[in-house]
């Protein structure tokens, strides 16, 4: 009962007893738990497969919402906030070692099926924590690579050497050199990580079949990149993905910026107090369209001026690398009000 596959297999054996006990803040409905999401949060967007069937065995969840999916050993990670595999699959083998009555209709975080206690934030603190500057290591090589270059002072990015990672379709387990990124509220607060693995030979990303994961309570906050705690900021930039901030931050290194890591994410993050201009960085597809629109909504409504700044090519990095930082600032350039113009991009 070793290996990540069995312990998955074992639990989905279990999994109405497993989704009481980790995602306690869900219910049943029909064949499947219902839950905010792999953390445990209230709602309905994640649904786990509670008996084998022909679209999959037990165990096995997706989350409508975010596109993330997985089997109850990420729930038990992400729910307890275990960062290491070794403490996930004790944590496996304990839960697999008590006894589990039949399935009864009784009430989520109940004495008998006890809700985890430990939040994912913890784990993100920890992995932060144990986490080190970027200067001079993998991660700094692997954003310079794509054209990226950032204030030295920058806080919410870190480097771990030996990041620990599971192919989901395997359960397979290792561990990579990865870029970690801290999630925060608006006080400054870590909520969450996002961590992009890298290949040890520094070959860009891992060769993995995904190379880049969140964890964490995401929703409302973002990657911020150059904003000061509680601070009260006129302009902002927000949009989707952390490589499209960080290379606007490159040409743009005094504007604060966000990254808020998906689509469902953008529409959602926080706006600092103040905000009077908020830039959306877009992409030239239409994925991410509903978040940018539900975003520049929240915005106007609350009367603040929602513009959007487009690519010329497929991204800002794509622009950055190709075009290079001088034509992106002057592409920039057309697209920021004269005052911001003058605050941001002074002439050189």
């Amino acid at each position: 009962m070793s290996s990540a596959s069995e312990l998955a297999r074992r639990l989905g054996q279990h999994a109405e007893a497993a989704c009481r006990a980790y995602l306690s803040n869900g219910r049943r409905s029909g064949n499947h738990w219902i839950v905010g999401d792999v953390r445990n949060a209230s709602g309905r967007s994640m649904h786990v497969r509670l008996k084998d069937g022909p679209k999959g065995p037990a165990g096995k969840w997706v989350d409508e919402a975010t596109g993330e999916y997985g089997d109850l050993l990420d729930v038990i990670e992400q729910s307890c906030g275990l960062v290491d595999f070794r403490d996930v699959a004790d944590e496996a083998r304990r839960f697999l070692n008590e006894p589990h009555p039949e399935p009864a209709d009784e009430a989520p975080g109940s004495e008998r099926y006890p809700a985890a206690e430990r939040g994912s934030s913890d784990a993100a603190h920890r992995l932060f924590a144990m986490s080190r500057p970027i200067a001079g290591t993998l991660a700094a090589r692997y954003l310079a690579a794509r054209g990226i270059l950032l204030p030295a002072r920058e806080r919410a990015l870190r480097f771990h050497p030996s990041c620990y990672y599971r192919d989901l379709a395997t359960g397979r387990t290792r561990t990579l050199p990865a870029l970690i990124a801290a999630v925060t509220d608006l006080d400054g607060r870590i909520t969450g990580l996002q961590r992009t693995w890298l290949d040890p030979d520094g070959n860009g990303k891992a060769q993995v079949a995904d190379p880049r994961r969140s964890m964490g309570h995401l929703l409302g906050n973002a990657i911020w990149l150059g904003l000061a705690p509680a601070a009260t900021v006129p302009v902002i930039v927000a949009g989707e993905g952390f490589e499209t901030m960080a290379s606007l931050r490159t040409v743009l290194p005094t504007l604060p910026m966000a990254a808020a890591t998906s689509a469902n994410h953008l529409a959602a993050v926080g706006i600092p107090p103040g905000c009077r201009r908020l830039y959306i960085a877009a992409d030239a597809d239409a994925a991410g369209r509903h978040g940018i629109e539900r975003l520049g909504q929240r915005a106007g409504n609350d009367g603040i001026l929602a513009l959007e700044l487009r690519p010329q090519l497929g991204d800002f990095n794509d622009d950055l690398r190709t075009l290079g930082p001088q034509r992106l600032a002057a592409w920039l350039r057309r697209q920021l009000t004269p005052d911001d113009v003058d605050l941001f991009l002074p002439s050189t």
